[in-house]
């Protein structure tokens, strides 16, 4: 069974993954699980593909640093090395020349749980006198696997949409109330978890993500 950490602290991203690859021989470890935790990543490159490289390759260094790159108890018995797997994602508006783009999750400069708020109130405002058919953006995901000084595979996946000119549903995280979906006919906000999950950027990544593992893992 080949053991993956997600370089993340989203629990929801590590419940999602074990969904979608339950049947797969995969174990999914959590930062939590490193006795150290994973150290912070700047993420600095120019594009959601360099970033979740980045994070990836991080995250493997530190798991050759804290557990010599395998799981605890496989080194003496030969098991499998560790993969690391990290995301980078975001919002891409064509009004806005690409912006928020990498600095999706940081665009107000806001922290804590007013993040979210912040970011779509100042999104609203830099497209307060954007006329209704120059809206259109796109959600991009960015996911790397790799081990120490190696990326094995990249995979990412894209969404087209619009931005509404205020929020609809309170469902959903980040952009999703003031990104629209037209084949949905409603914002991501409105979409239950399985309903997002068929149809969003990430989704469409974790489902390339499921084939590659599935060709590579067996």
């Amino acid at each position: 069974m080949q053991t993956i950490l997600l370089a993340s602290g989203n629990a929801k991203k590590l419940m999602e993954l074990r969904a979608l690859v339950s049947d797969l021989p995969v174990k999914w470890l959590a930062p939590s699980d490193l006795p150290g935790g994973l150290a912070e990543v700047d993420e600095d490159q120019p594009d959601f593909l360099g970033n979740a490289k980045k994070k990836a390759l991080a995250a493997a260094d530190d798991v050759a640093l804290q557990l010599g790159g395998r799981a605890r108890g496989a080194a003496e018995s030969g098991g499998e090395e560790i993969w690391t797997l990290a995301d980078d994602s975001g919002l891409s508006v064509d009004a806005l020349h690409g912006a928020p783009g990498v600095f999706s999750a940081r665009y107000a400069g806001a922290e804590g749980v007013g993040k979210d708020a912040a970011n779509n109130a100042k999104l609203l405002s830099e497209m307060e006198h954007v006329a209704d058919g120059e809206r259109t953006a796109s959600f991009h995901c960015v996911i790397a696997v790799a081990r120490k000084g190696v990326v094995l595979f990249t995979v990412e996946g894209s969404v087209d949409g619009v931005i509404l000119r205020e929020a609809d549903g309170t469902d959903g995280f980040g952009y999703d109330p003031l990104f629209f979906h037209a084949p949905s006919g409603t914002s991501f906000a409105q979409l239950s978890a399985e309903e997002k999950a068929r149809v969003s950027h990430r989704g469409i990544a974790v489902m390339q993500l499921r084939e590659r593992l599935s060709a590579l893992l067996g």
